[in-house]
């Protein structure tokens, strides 16, 4: 037990790592349009492409609006499977009739587990099950086993997961994900459930998975994403593609979830909402395909902005030695740009000081400086100083005499300061006249 809490810790501290590059920086416009090879039209209602190295946007479209998600529920069904049951490839549960009579007339998507009734399955099979052939099966499966028979204990615990990811915008009624009004999800939930769980053990690899045989099996199981299947895919496989899930209900239209990985780069692609009743294209899997492609082939890694790079200078008063210092960026800017991108298209904008006092310590943060692409910001840092630069007690000591000599309250002070000697001084001299006066009557009375 306490081997599996600190196995679940190192998971959500791996996480929290990877989000502390997601969404680093603001979307900026990435023309996907005027791309010679893209799509007439894009077909999904939602669409979110992560640089997963950077956490850029590269493109978004109505990413926060909630959506039915389909089978892309069964990525947070696998999260919660998974660090429910401590040995998958071990652990095995028994096919209920009354578990798989739940799916009757719904049409649904199976794994061939109805035809296993009264077996007992691996936990390792049953999450293959689940995510390349999308079995609805294998959902209601492993949530009535961790639930203890009670589904909704494992909903429930899929809600409290996406809670505790911060989904504010995800809400689940079942494990499969076939429709309910209150089951709904988001492009960006979708995108922060799936980079959790790519921190998950044997996920990566189920579900970049083509075919599988389960223990015992002669036929084998069949991905439902085509972008990762060679010899069914089609149009649609691209060989850069790597997993995840896709989702299909009338509702949700079709949905995929997706990443791909080349030249040293790796995006995630989330589409939803794309056509359903159009048989003869995934909208989705097009949308996801293209976009990646676009995004593998047209832009790249571009530092703005370097920590070696000075961006202002500020005059330093007092210093008792240069009496101006550069400014450098605390961090280097980053970020995914196109190839063919104009340098005058990027504008760095200080915001800094014309002049500081000294004392200034190497590393001093004395401004900002916003870093822009096409008007549109990509990331704020700080200017630090550049060196030490220390304070000249003299001339610090003139400063004062000078600003006291030349200050108004200086002046007054002075202006006062002689009417009060020149009343001082004729009151004096009357004493000094009527004192005299005095000595000479006495004088004259003699």
């Amino acid at each position: 037990m306490k081997k599996r809490i600190i196995r679940i810790i190192s998971y959500i501290c791996i996480f929290v790592l990877l989000l502390g590059v997601t969404f680093s920086a603001s979307a900026v416009s990435y023309d996907y349009e005027s791309w010679e090879d893209a799509e007439a039209k894009l077909y999904s209602d939602t669409i979110l492409l992560v640089n997963m190295d950077t956490g850029v946007v590269v493109y978004e479209k109505d990413i926060h609006e909630r959506r039915y998600p389909a089978s892309l529920t069964k990525i947070m069904t696998y999260i919660v499977a998974i660090e429910n049951i401590e040995d998958v490839e071990h652990t095995r549960v028994e096919i209920k009739q009354d578990v798989i009579d739940l799916l009757s007339g719904t049409g649904s998507s199976m794994s061939g587990l109805d035809y296993k009734i009264g077996e007992k399955v691996t936990v390792i099979d049953l999450l293959y099950c689940l995510m390349v052939s999308s079995g609805n099966d294998a959902a209601l499966v492993l949530a009535d086993y961790i639930g203890g028979g009670d589904i909704s204990i494992f909903v429930d615990a899929m809600n409290k997961k996406a809670q505790e990811l911060g989904l504010e915008d995800t809400h689940f009624m079942n494990p499969h994900g076939l429709h309910d009004p209150e089951h709904y999800s988001t492009a960006y939930d979708i995108y922060t459930m799936a980079s959790y769980a790519l921190t998950l053990p044997y996920f990566s690899e189920i579900t970049d998975t083509a075919t599988y045989y389960c223990e015992g099996d002669d036929y084998p199981l069949v991905t439902t994403n085509y972008l990762i299947d060679a010899n069914r895919g089609g149009e649609y496989y691209y060989t850069y593609a790597k997993g995840i899930k896709t989702g299909t209900t009338e509702e949700a239209g079709r949905c995929i979830a997706t990443t791909a990985v080349g030249d040293g780069y790796a995006y995630m692609c989330i589409c939803m909402g794309a056509p359903y009743d159009d048989s003869d294209i995934n909208g989705a899997m097009k949308d996801a395909r293209s976009l990646m492609r676009w995004a593998l082939l047209e832009l790249e890694f571009t530092r703005l902005l370097g920590i070696d790079t000075p961006v202002c200078e500020v005059d330093v008063n007092f210093s008792n030695g240069d009496e101006s210092i550069h400014l450098y960026p605390d961090k280097n800017v980053n970020s995914i740009l196109p190839k063919n991108y104009k340098v005058e298209d990027v504008e760095i904008t200080p915001d800094a000081p014309l002049e500081i006092d000294a004392p200034v310590k190497k590393g001093d943060v004395i401004g900002t400086a916003a870093v822009y692409y096409k008007d549109e910001l990509v990331q704020e840092v700080n200017l630090i100083a550049s060196e030490d630069v220390g304070k000249s007690d003299l001339s610090y000591t003139m400063y004062i005499l000078k600003n006291i000599l030349l200050s108004w309250q200086f002046w007054i002070a002075v202006i006062i300061a002689v009417i009060l000697l020149v009343v001082y001084f004729v009151l004096l001299n009357n004493v000094r006249q009527k004192k005299k006066q005095r000595r000479v009557k006495r004088h004259r009375r003699m």
